[in-house]
């Protein structure tokens, strides 16, 4: 995975960039001037910058890592020429950056898997399906959600990934998994207990029985 220009020459930066407590500045002067009134004003004034300085320097190594990064995101963006609309969540924008990092290459089976799998978070079969049974079809990449139940709030952007990095000539589909009555029966919920919950449909539809 390689990082954006960028942030590399950031962190290269914050390798020679640490930040001084009182007490290691006072350690660097003879020990007959440690008690120096003069200096221990001059280090305490000095000490207040230098806790500035190290809120900055941890907001910027904050950033150098995609699961982690705030602003930074807009660099990440960038470089990898994603689109940023800030009214997605962090989470979404980072799944994003990290599925189009692991985008580049063969697109078979396994690498929209690991596509899909690091956008989600989660459990995802693909296969490739022949609708028609025709010789030689236009075979239909499908995608279909493990460990997510429900339709992804996000499904669009991972559509688009996709997209970008299937065959021209394939489709794509998507399954969802939901809650089945097997489930409910084999759970330990009882309907009164599901009924004290008032879900809506589609939150009972998406619920995960233990």
């Amino acid at each position: 995975m390689v990082e954006p220009t960028t942030l590399v020459l950031v962190k290269q930066r914050l390798l020679y960039w640490e930040g001084s407590t009182l007490s290691e500045m006072m350690n660097h002067l003879p020990i007959f001037m440690r008690k120096s009134k003069v200096f221990l004003e001059l280090f305490n004034a000095e000490e207040q910058e230098f806790n500035q300085l190290n809120v900055v320097r941890e907001d910027l190594q904050s950033q150098l890592s995609v699961d982690t990064a705030t602003w930074g995101l807009d660099i990440y963006e960038k470089e990898l020429k994603i689109k940023t609309d800030k009214t997605k969540t962090f989470e979404e924008r980072r799944s994003v950056i990290k599925s189009k990092w692991r985008g580049f290459g063969k697109a078979d089976s396994k690498l929209i898997q690991l596509v899909a799998e690091s956008f989600m978070n989660g459990q995802v079969e693909v296969r490739y399906e022949n609708p028609n049974g025709e010789p030689n079809p236009p075979y239909s990449i499908i995608v279909k959600f493990i460990g997510t139940r429900g339709v992804p709030t996000n499904l669009e952007d991972l559509q688009n990934l996709i997209e970008e990095i299937k065959p021209a000539h394939k489709g794509i589909e998507f399954e969802f998994t939901y809650i089945t009555w097997n489930e409910l029966e084999r759970g330990t919920f009882t309907w009164n207990d599901i009924d004290s919950m008032d879900l809506t449909r589609n939150e009972f539809e998406t619920l995960k029985v233990e």
